[in-house]
């Protein structure tokens, strides 16, 4: 376990720095992710294709778009618990008001109000020592008072609502403070807790999965070259072994149908190698839409396929390999942290059973205009004359404030049993957040163990294949110094290259699938750097 742990650390650090020395040689290639790839060839190491790939590849900016989504949400559930402060302004019209004392006798209670002005002016005549003071009858009361208010250019009124105001204007401004909510609480707090973990768990997750991804590509592009330029040294080889035929065939110790023979031998090997620098090319165009770069931009890998240590990462049990990956594993903490966000769902659900309690305030500037703001005024001495007064629209006889503070209580006590129904789904939803963490931790050692067996099985061959190639040199090389001795034919020349080809062909598959098993196994255990080891090279 010590051994297995030490050498990963070192692969990491290695990686890291790896990555800080690319990704210093990439300034000037990619400064920012706005900007473009330069038009000429670049080239990348594997280190440097997994950093390029953790801060332009698609899926990985979505996955931080959703980090970020996490964490508005969050704040938009404290938002919740913060005043919420309206302002509310409105204009109303009256085209036509009905008359409230239409059909009813109360409007002759309005024209009752005349009786005490008459009743008091025919008192203060009595009581008048001028001789000219009388009383007069009520029906002379009136008509004097109407001439003076004609006088003094007042309009008489056609009927209708006299209470009607045409315009009327109202400015609010509301604070509302929650006191108490449940759901909002327990929401907000539950989500500040466990919603931007569970979403960087995820994101962890992503980026392990995608180096691991970017080094199955690189190695796919590798191996696609490597096999090219195996190709290549086949058709080289053979040229030689046409060279020497036909030597042969001018000394006349060897037949032509020989030379004829290798000539198609090395028509069929130059077409395999065009087939397979093609292939090549394509598995560099998939790692470049991987690393989300333009598939135009001419890049150039550079590194081998070679196996340093096939042991090095053999130091490990099945069960300390399973232990490393239940502590290092992002995606089953993140199916953790979703119980616990189940259960908060579940305590905001049962908090629809308690009461809410807002504080508000209220702040109005209300105005009722009217359209005639001609204002009577009488003589305090004659009670049968009158002025007019015109009033400004904003004047303060319109114009009023209205202020009211309080508490709202709301309760619901019953409501068809659907917060019992949603307390149960949240149940439901739980048990299931459980199962599924329980599934993942069976489901990661099974990839732990079947990791480790790939590992194992790849290690024994690649020991295996590399003993063979050595073999296969040494085979070849005995049959070109045989046909030079005249002791040998070409078709035994052809036999130990083709022999030497797939040798080779062998190996290259061993040490691909060798460091494939490899990045499958720290991506198993959750080994890969973490989220955080690469923040520092991410866009903000």
């Amino acid at each position: 376990m010590t051994h297995f742990a030490l050498a990963l650390h070192g692969v990491h650090r290695t990686i890291y720095r790896a990555g800080l020395l690319g990704l210093v040689g990439w300034i000037t290639v990619i400064p920012a992710m706005s900007q473009p790839l330069p038009s000429g060839r670049i080239s990348m190491t594997i280190d440097e294709a997994i950093q390029i790939a953790l801060v332009k590849n698609y899926a990985i900016q979505q996955n931080r778009l959703d980090v970020k989504d996490a964490a508005a949400k969050v704040n938009e559930g404290w938002g919740q618990l913060l005043p919420l402060v309206e302002l509310n302004s409105s204009f109303t019209r009256s085209i036509q008001s009905i008359n409230p004392f239409s059909g009813s006798q109360a409007g002759g209670f309005f024209s009752t109000l005349g009786f005490v002005d008459w009743l008091s002016f025919n008192e203060q005549a009595r009581t008048d020592s001028d001789p000219n003071s009388v009383p007069i009858s009520l029906g002379e009361f009136f008509d004097r008072q109407q001439a003076g208010l004609e006088s003094a250019g007042v309009p008489v009124s056609s009927g209708g609502n006299p209470f009607n105001i045409p315009n009327q204007f109202r400015n609010t401004l509301s604070v509302t403070q929650k006191v108490f909510d449940g759901r909002a609480i327990w929401g907000a707090s539950g989500a500040a807790k466990y919603l931007k973990p569970f979403n960087e768990r995820g994101l962890a997750r992503q980026e392990q999965l995608l180096v691991n991804r970017v080094k199955q590509s690189f190695y796919d592009a590798l191996l696609a070259d490597a096999r090219a330029g195996v190709a290549s040294q086949s058709v080289v080889r053979t040229q030689a072994t046409l060279s020497e035929v036909g030597k042969r065939v001018a000394q006349g110790v060897t037949p032509k149908f020989q030379r004829l023979s290798t000539e198609v031998e090395l028509a069929n090997l130059e077409t395999d190698a065009v087939r397979a620098h093609n292939a090549a090319a394509k598995a560099t165009d998939a790692l470049k839409l991987l690393l989300g770069i333009p598939v135009t931009q001419p890049v150039r890998l550079r590194g081998d396929l070679a196996a340093e240590d096939p042991n090095a990462l053999v130091q490990i049990s099945l069960e300390g390999a399973a232990d490393l990956a239940e502590r290092r594993r992002p995606d089953l903490e993140q199916a953790r942290i979703n119980i616990e966000l189940q259960k908060i769902q579940e305590k905001v659900a049962r908090a629809q059973f308690l009461p809410n309690l807002d504080a508000f305030a209220n702040i109005s500037y209300i105005g009722n205009v009217p359209d005639n703001r001609l204002a009577v005024l009488s003589n305090p001495d004659d009670p049968f004359s009158f002025s007019t007064q015109k009033n400004g629209y904003f004047s303060k006889n319109y114009w009023d404030w209205d202020i009211n503070v309080g508490f709202r209580l709301s309760w619901t006590i019953f409501n068809g049993l659907q917060t019992h129904r949603q307390i149960q789904q949240r149940k439901i939803a739980t048990s299931k957040a459980q199962l599924q963490y329980d599934e993942l931790s069976e489901q990661i050692r099974l990839d732990v163990d079947s990791a480790l067996r790939d590992l194992k099985a790849a290690q024994e061959r690649i020991t295996s294949q590399k003993r063979n190639v050595s073999r296969a040199e040494l085979n070849f090389s005995y049959a070109g110094t045989r046909l030079k001795e005249g002791v040998a034919s070409p078709l035994d020349v052809r036999e130990a290259s083709d022999q030497l080809d797939q040798s080779r062909l062998n190996y290259l598959q061993a040490v691909h699938d060798l460091l494939v098993a490899r990045s499958a196994f720290e991506t198993a255990v959750g080994m890969p750097m973490a989220s955080s080891e690469h923040s520092k090279f991410t866009s903000n």
